[in-house]
């Protein structure tokens, strides 16, 4: 009602400003001659209407900020592969760290003000609850944050979504959705999987379907993948088609297995609970409560999960990108809920607090807080050239030079995919973990090749123990990484410096010459 008498005002307003103007008169019923009862049915039946798609655009828009913030450092991948990434890397965090802390005190004031913005108005509105039920989700914390290209697929899936013609969106607009659908393919190709099901749809309920092929798809399509082909031909120095690459590396051949395998049933039995986390009952309730017309949304979620569980390399980031799809659920089950409506999003935002605060602070930061360790190792060594780094761990375990900024000299195990078909392939890690004892006394046969720092996990430290005595490595720092160790991953990080002998005997003459 207090709606309605805001409206009352607004009119009454106009009408004396405009009272020598023509006035038409509206159609349809007018909202204010509604009941209660009718109003509040009417505001359920809506809920995914245009103010759905607004609410996936702003979170879209919000993670997007987010990934923009983590992604202004270089990846490592690239820097890896040039010989100038030292000092190419310092400059460019040096130049870009202002700009990046400037933009994180803007970003992160803004989640939590709409966070608080949106419990004051639960209740009134019940379109905010969608728009709490992502922002709360660990799994969007999680993911959001780190420079992912699962993210990116994500958020321009959410826009693409914003213009995709689902039933009682105004912001239609086929050559928008279909575009951001390409770019989403050019940066991952996964992201046909769950638009396969949304263009096939599209497709059939489409009364013009050779326009909508060939003044829409075709010219979307031809663009996108000419400009992946010519920024593909300026960095490879040939012809490559990187779609078909990834096809071929990920399903063909199924080299994805290299990095782990589970078993078929692993999302729905693992990856899909745990990414929902505690909104799981809220997401199988709301799928009993959607309006048919959202089905569409549903067989877009279990469609992704059932090709991604033909594939054996299987992670929870993959499926991602159906997250926000799961959420409309979860915000018409909320809609429904009277009594328990206080109760059940207390429950979610505590325990999706602790998930997040867990995850995205103590869980696993061992390797995070380690190179800040080798950072003022670089800056507090005024010959940054005798200093180096030899990371003893699972590879890709740690950042690279894109938490240093420094030109210091670092090596890591590699695990390279084998791509030459060799039936007994080894990769350098797997090859140290079998006897990483002999391996250090091979790799390092004198000691002008030892490096000056080692890191490794305190689970491999007794058994290297020989090798760092003899050597004469000293423990200098531990980082705590993990509560649940498993495998080739310990609880702790331990760094180990060497102290060259002529150094120590130095400091020991020096020492007595003070004490004669």
């Amino acid at each position: 009602m207090e709606r309605g008498r805001e409206d009352a005002s607004l009119t009454l307003r106009g009408l004396q400003n405009r009272s020598h103007e023509k006035i038409k008169l509206r159609k349809r019923k007018s909202t204010l001659y509604l009941s209660t009862q009718e109003k509040n049915a009417r505001r359920r039946g809506d809920l995914l209407g245009e103010n759905i798609h607004l609410v996936l655009f702003t979170i879209a828009l919000r993670t997007l900020n987010c990934f923009l913030v983590q992604t202004s450092f270089v990846p490592d991948e690239y820097w890896q592969s040039l010989e100038v990434a030292h000092h190419m890397v310092f400059n460019y965090g040096y130049l870009t760290w202002e700009w990046t802390e400037r933009l994180r005190s803007y970003t992160y004031p803004l989640i939590f003000a709409s966070i608080y913005k949106i419990l004051h108005l639960l209740g009134k509105d019940s379109v905010q609850l969608l728009f709490f039920c992502q922002l709360c989700s660990w799994f969007t914390w999680y993911c959001c944050t780190r420079t992912l290209t699962n993210t990116m697929e994500t958020v321009l899936t959410i826009i693409a979504l914003f213009y995709y013609p689902l039933e009682g969106s105004k912001s239609m607009n086929s050559v928008k959705y279909s575009s951001l659908v390409a770019l989403a393919f050019i940066i991952r190709p996964t992201a046909v999987i769950p638009w396969t099901p949304l263009l096939f749809r599209h497709f059939c309920q489409e009364p013009r379907k050779l326009d909508l092929i060939l003044h829409n798809f075709l010219p979307v399509g031809f663009a996108t993948l000419s400009l992946s082909l010519m920024i593909d031909r300026i960095f490879f120095g040939q012809w490559t088609l990187v779609q078909f690459n990834f096809l071929k590396f990920n399903v063909l051949q199924n080299l994805g297995t290299f990095y782990g395998s589970h078993p078929w049933h692993w999302y729905f039995s693992q990856g899909f609970p745990v990414i929902l986390g505690t909104h799981l009952p809220f997401f199988i309730h709301g799928c009993y409560l959607a309006p048919k017309r959202h089905r569409i949304l549903l067989v877009t979620v279990l469609w992704t999960l059932l090709v991604y569980s033909m594939l054996s390399h299987k992670e929870f980031r993959f499926i991602y990108p159906v997250l926000p799809f799961c959420m409309v659920f979860c915000g018409y089950s909320l809609t429904h809920l009277k009594t328990w409506k206080k109760p059940a999003l207390s429950f979610l935002f505590l325990s999706n607090l602790f998930l997040a605060l867990y995850t995205g602070l103590v869980h696993q930061r061992g390797t995070l807080d380690v190179m800040s360790h080798i950072q003022k190792v670089c800056y507090n060594n005024p010959n940054k050239s005798s200093a180096s780094i030899f990371i003893m761990m699972p590879c890709h375990s740690t950042p690279y030079y894109s938490h240093v900024h420094c030109p210091l000299p670092m090596r890591f195990l590699q695990c390279p995919p084998d791509l030459t078909g060799k039936s007994q392939y080894v990769d350098e890690a797997d090859v140290f973990y079998l006897n990483p004892l002999n391996w250090l006394h091979r790799e390092f046969h004198d000691d002008a090749s030892l490096p000056t720092h080692l890191i490794t996990f305190s689970i491999l430290a007794e058994e290297i123990s020989a090798f760092l005595i003899s050597s004469n490595y000293n423990r200098t720092a531990v980082f705590f990484h993990t509560h649940l160790p498993e495998g080739r991953i310990g609880s702790h990080v331990y760094v180990y410096e060497r102290k060259l002998k002529g150094k120590f005997n130095t400091k020991m003459n020096s020492e007595l010459s003070e004490i004669n």
